[in-house]
């Protein structure tokens, strides 16, 4: 029988059996809505409400800065274009973003480019970080927004958000970091970080999929994407996913209680792969190798094999991986977060995203570190372009 192991969980985790066992009677026996004025309605605004504080209580926030969304996407895009329409309505202005953020940020922070908005993407260094000096030097009189993701979703490195959040600060301009791969795997703090916007998704922690949050600073002025009803102070119309939102409140409930211990745990399985990879393969890049990376998350760049093929062979064995983020599987296009810090696009094509979870296991790491070298040797004897000693050896 093939093992199954799974190591993709950035692109998304199982759900807990605590949060399922949490989540069930907003189903069919507490299945209120959360707006309604009668004793059903009332028990589900209450759970509602439980679920908000909690939330606000595990990220150093208020309740009332809490907005539940349905999912990351949402999230940034409610923070970025909401607080664009209050700030100029009609368009117009400067926003900042990095080259390396989730389509999530980069897609809309394009669409407001091509709708009158000045946009400047941010360079990094190899190691895929922002310098505070760029973005000093990138700001201006006009600039309304800045949006730099907190924990990168392909590579993993943390950009130092609240240096550049300080920056921010002594200007005029809202500043969003996008912290869905980051919540439930670090100590996330909106007071200490200093944002005023800041974006998660449940399903990244153990939670449901449809259900994330934004965090608004208390004064920072927002406008609705959509109209309707007055849900959630009025910025997201629609009835609320109680069952969701209460899964969500369990899940990071359960990630931060555990985080201490867990987070140890995975970065020494990261860091035994990372260095079983290194000795068992030659020619391999360890893409934002030198700078501080969550936890859980490898990202390797290796030589002479095709990174779709990979996948592929690894899945036969039992072994679920990604290229790169699971929002853009699929494109023929090389990784833009790769390309961003260095990588020629031969090598990116060649890369692979290990993201593990509390489900993983010592033993896995060994199969995972025998089979993956065994389809690497297999794959560059097919080859008929590689030579060892390439380009992609760090």
């Amino acid at each position: 029988m093939i093992k199954k192991i799974y190591m993709d969980h950035s692109a998304t985790t199982p759900v807990r059996e605590e949060v399922v066992a949490a989540m069930m009677p907003y189903f069919s026996k507490a299945y209120g809505n959360a707006s309604s004025i009668h004793g059903f309605g009332q028990e589900a605004k209450s759970v509602l409400e439980e679920s908000r504080e909690k939330v606000a209580d595990l990220i150093g926030a208020c309740p009332e800065d809490i907005i539940f969304t349905g999912g990351g996407t949402e999230s940034d895009n409610l923070a970025i274009k909401g607080a664009l329409n209050a700030r100029k309505a009609g368009g117009g202005g400067h926003i900042i973003t990095s080259s390396v953020e989730h389509p999530a940020v980069l897609r809309p922070c394009e669409w407001l480019e091509k709708n009158g908005y000045e946009l400047t993407r941010l360079p990094v260094d190899s190691k895929g970080l922002i310098s505070p000096s760029d973005l000093e030097s990138a700001l201006r009189e006009d600039t309304l927004l800045v949006s730099v993701m907190l924990a990168n979703n392909e590579v993993g490195m943390l950009q130092p958000v609240a240096e550049l959040a300080e920056v921010v600060a002594e200007h005029d301009a809202v500043f969003h970091t996008d912290a869905v791969q980051a919540v439930g795997k670090i100590p996330v703090d909106v007071e200490s970080l200093g944002v005023d916007l800041l974006s998660f998704s449940a399903h990244k922690f153990y939670g449901p999929k449809g259900v994330g949050v934004l965090y608004r600073r208390s004064g920072v002025r927002m406008e609705p994407l959509q109209h309707g009803g007055h849900h959630e102070n009025r910025l997201r119309a629609g009835t609320e996913n109680v069952a969701g939102i209460v899964g969500l409140a369990r899940a990071i409930e359960l990630s931060c209680t555990e985080m201490a211990t867990e987070k140890e745990r995975l970065a020494d399985m990261r860091d035994r792969l990372e260095c079983g990879i290194k000795e068992r393969i030659d020619d391999v890049r360890v893409n934002g190798a030198g700078a501080e990376r969550l936890p859980h998350l490898l990202n390797v760049s290796i030589e002479g094999v095709e990174g779709e093929s990979m996948l592929l062979m690894l899945d036969a064995r039992g072994i679920a991986m990604s290229t790169g983020s699971a929002c853009t599987s699929g494109t023929l296009e090389p990784s833009h977060v790769l390309t961003a810090i260095g990588v020629s696009p031969e090598v990116a094509h060649g890369s692979l995203r290990i993201s593990m979870g509390y489900i993983n296991t010592d033993s896995e790491v060994d199969y995972v570190l025998e089979s993956l070298s065994d389809v690497v040797q297999k794959l560059r004897e097919m080859s008929p372009t590689y030579q060892p000693g390439g380009q992609a050896s760090s």
